[in-house]
């Protein structure tokens, strides 16, 4: 005899989930019982709900298909909230299983008792309180078919006396694994675009994630335009690899080569991108934006056409409306200004050292060059993401995550575990912060735990680098920010990892390629600059002014080592 549990578990592997990342708990003991006699689907048991739902989230990001994360009441699901506003945030879908305190219980403010379906609204396309057995099957393929098709976080709130009980209605598939539906705009807001796109030479197109599965297309168009092709961070994994229109990423982590393009231009094409920076959008130039998301469009910039479509249908129908015989004169002097940014960049990557910390451009390009060609990176937010996008090279079949929207400390290594969980096989890279990593270290018991063979490269700057980089732009002074970090190797080898830490570039390359070889999971604890800077590709003159003010406070507050430190590191060796 089945019960609501059983006929949940039998549904998600009836639609092709093959795992569920989480933690146990009282409240949740039907669901996990359920699967313990199903070898169809994988409990993949985490150290942090957290971490379960980050870790949902890369897989599903990889897949493209649903998956799944659980926590138990109160305390348990709460956990989740923070990777799952990561996941939507980043459009990808996964159904969180919270489980409640029993459904007699609710409302009287009771051990453990939280409002879930009220707590995740912000971060969810679809809640749902199951309250009597017969609703699961209601309820659970609409929160299935609402990830899936919104792209976003469902979340069933799900009363362990609940799960319990007899249910009489059978598992089955919902018929509906990806969406992969294209959208084409009206022939009347196609032909406006059109017009605006044929009566200007400089055309230049910010290109985003909306660009997945649409390379092609995009480099039919920019061979139309005869357009610099600049992208946004999400959109880097999709855009930029076999593109002889690239013109490299903008935005505050970009290049000055991006940022020229976009502010050089007449007119503007956005596909598939809500790049949040205002302030690098050109002030002059027409813009059209390209979004399946009508309420999406002119959200960041003014726009003067807008095309609610998907990137591929939307290009599709607008080449053959474009004029022939374009000039290359504004492609070829946005390419000459990429090569000598992209030249800029590559300098620094290779200037260092035998002594003393490394600089994390060196450290990424040597992962770079040693990863496998279908290698999935994740990489903490702040400076690990900044050497990610500056230096990772995307080819089509390596994959790129990080918490880019929502921008959360601590996400590369359940990410990775969530790349991991997927293909054990595959090599999964995590860039982890030294801050990042010490926020969640219990996720290193996971990997060993579930036998996931995830490589861990930590940038160990013993400091919250990023945010010391905003304290000088602002013209603070650094306050809080210094890390007393624990020996990683030894950590990470008493979790059973192989582990090893390099503070000579002589010694990077042999490390790593030990690292990646490891049949298992694997740290490499690299020394890094603390003071290396990521400027952006330009610069407010109230960011000069703050950078100025913050050099005139170090020195009169007795901490004129650390600005003689910021000139050896950035200054001297950019003059080599």
């Amino acid at each position: 005899m089945a019960n609501v549990a059983d006929v949940l578990i039998d549904t998600l592997i009836a639609n092709g989930v093959e795992r569920i990342w989480g933690l146990p708990g009282d409240s949740l003991n039907g669901v996990t019982d359920a699967m313990r006699t199903r070898p169809e689907i994988a409990w993949l048991h985490v150290r942090n709900e957290e971490a379960a739902a980050f870790a949902a989230g890369a897989e599903a990001h990889v897949s493209g298909k649903l998956a799944v994360c659980a926590g138990s009441c109160g305390p348990g699901n709460l956990h989740l909230i923070n990777g799952l506003f990561d996941c939507q945030r980043s459009r990808v879908p996964v159904l969180a299983i919270a489980a409640q305190i029993p459904s007699s219980e609710m409302g009287t403010n009771y051990f453990q008792e939280t409002r879930p379906e009220e707590l995740f609204k912000d971060c969810s396309v679809y809640t749902a309180v199951v309250t009597e057995p017969g609703q699961l099957e209601r309820v659970l393929p609409i929160a299935m078919r609402a990830a899936i098709s919104q792209r976003g976080v469902a979340v069933l709130v799900i009363p362990g006396n609940i799960a319990s009980m007899h249910s009489s209605w059978e598992a089955r598939s919902i018929g509906l694994l990806e969406n992969d539906s294209e959208i084409v705009p009206s022939k009347s807001a196609l032909q406006r675009a059109a017009e605006i796109l044929n009566s200007t030479e400089k055309v230049a197109i910010l290109a985003g994630a909306g660009c997945i599965g649409a390379h092609a297309e995009l480099l039919a168009f920019a061979e139309a335009l005869q357009s610099p092709i600049t992208h946004a961070l999400r959109g880097k994994e999709f855009v930029e690899y076999d593109n002889p229109y690239d013109v490299g990423m903008t935005g505050l982590l970009g290049f000055s080569s991006g940022y020229a393009a976009m502010e050089g231009s007449e007119a503007l094409v956005i596909l598939g991108s809500d790049f949040p920076y205002s302030a690098f959008f050109p002030k002059h130039a027409k813009v059209i934006q390209v979004d399946s998301r009508g309420e999406q469009i002119g959200r960041r910039t003014h726009v003067d056409v807008a095309l609610i479509g998907t990137v591929k249908g939307t290009i599709d129908a607008l080449l053959p409306l474009l004029n022939k015989g374009r000039s290359s004169a504004y492609l070829e002097k946005a390419q000459k200004h990429y090569v000598k940014a992209r030249q800029g960049l590559n300098d620094l990557a290779t200037a260092d050292t035998g002594d003393g910390p490394l600089r994390p451009e060196f450290v990424t390009q040597v992962l770079d060059d040693l990863a496998s060609d279908d290698a999935v990176f994740t990489c903490d937010v702040g400076t690990p993401t900044v050497w990610a996008a500056r230096y990772l090279t995307m080819n089509g079949k390596r994959r790129l995550i990080g918490s880019f929207n929502h921008g959360s400390m601590a996400c590369a290594l359940p990410q990775a575990l969530g790349a991991q969980g997927l293909d054990r096989k595959r090599q999964v890279i995590s860039m982890s912060g030294d801050g990042g990593l010490a926020m969640l270290m219990g996720e290193l018991l996971t990997a060993k735990q579930n036998k996931l063979p995830v490589k861990v490269v930590v940038f160990n700057n013993g400091a919250l680098a990023f945010v010391e980089l905003e304290m000088k732009a602002a013209g603070y002074v650094n306050f809080g920010t210094d890390l007393d970090d624990p020996n990683f190797t030894q950590l990470a080898t008493s979790c059973g990892f192989l582990a090893r830490k390099v503070t000579r570039a002589e010694d990077l390359h042999e490390a790593v390629r030990e690292m990646l070889a490891h049949d298992g999971p694997a740290l490499l604890d690299v020394a890094v600059q603390r003071q290396e800077l990521s400027m952006p590709p330009t610069i407010t003159l109230e960011q000069a002014k703050g950078f100025g003010l913050y050099l005139l406070r170090a020195v009169l507050t007795g901490r004129g080592d650390e600005v003689l430190d910021l000139a050896e590191t950035n200054l001297l060796t950019r003059l080599l």
